[in-house]
């Protein structure tokens, strides 16, 4: 990386923040240094610790902030309905849209949690359930108004957000299925998941996706 992306503040930061996030998902929190980090940076080691004073700070930094823009994700995409249907259709697209285009910050979330250290990871985890609560109540919704038909929605959330967010481990874009097309059988199976009782005008509003291959940097 550039060594100019030390000449201004915020720069170098989200400068940081990238790399890192690239790093630990390649190599792992404990095995990247910071001056390994450092020098991907492109700054001296001792200029990260203005930004994060520890290797910790970093770490809970990138996994906050990983949460609150999925959580401000959610709040721009849901939908202004009550049908439980179309709430957990956008739900599934705006997951998977976010995670795809997050791939590494994912891979970091999920995997590091464990180099937190109580507070943090107590914190963290408040952040995942007041997000998947979201979930559970559309399921719940959909329980109560008959339009979906599942035993147990705790149970059901989990498995929908394992399955949603598992797409991150073997897609790629270019390969065989395009973004669209991976959303669009993601919402099929779920539907089928959640005993989604909806008729064919429905479930193609919940869908709008063609074919065509989607471009996403990721």
């Amino acid at each position: 990386m550039a060594r100019t992306t030390g000449s201004d503040g915020e720069k170098t930061e989200a400068a940081v923040r990238e790399a890192a996030v690239s790093l630990i998902a390649r190599l792992g929190y404990e095995a990247m240094s910071m001056r390994q980090l450092a020098a991907e940076v492109g700054v001296q080691a001792a200029a990260l610790y203005r930004y994060f004073p520890t290797k910790e700070d970093l770490l809970f930094t990138l996994m906050r902030e990983h949460m609150e823009g999925l959580s401000s994700a959610w709040e721009a995409a849901r939908p202004a309905t009550a049908d439980p249907a179309r709430r957990l259709a956008a739900y599934v697209r705006n997951h998977i849209a976010f995670h795809i285009e997050r791939r590494h910050a994912t891979h970091v979330s999920n995997m590091e949690l464990r180099s937190l250290s109580h507070e943090r990871l107590t914190q963290i985890l408040r952040m995942r359930t007041a997000y998947e609560k979201e979930l559970r109540a559309i399921l719940r919704d959909g329980v109560e108004t008959s339009a979906f038909d599942i035993d147990d929605t705790g149970l059901t959330a989990m498995a929908l957000i394992q399955m949603m967010t598992g797409v991150i481990v073997w897609f790629r874009p270019g390969e065989r299925l395009s973004i669209a097309e991976v959303t669009a059988s993601y919402l099929s199976m779920t539907m089928r998941l959640v005993g989604a009782r909806i008729d064919t005008n429905t479930y193609s509003a919940a869908r709008p996706f063609g074919r065509a291959k989607d471009a996403v940097a990721l």
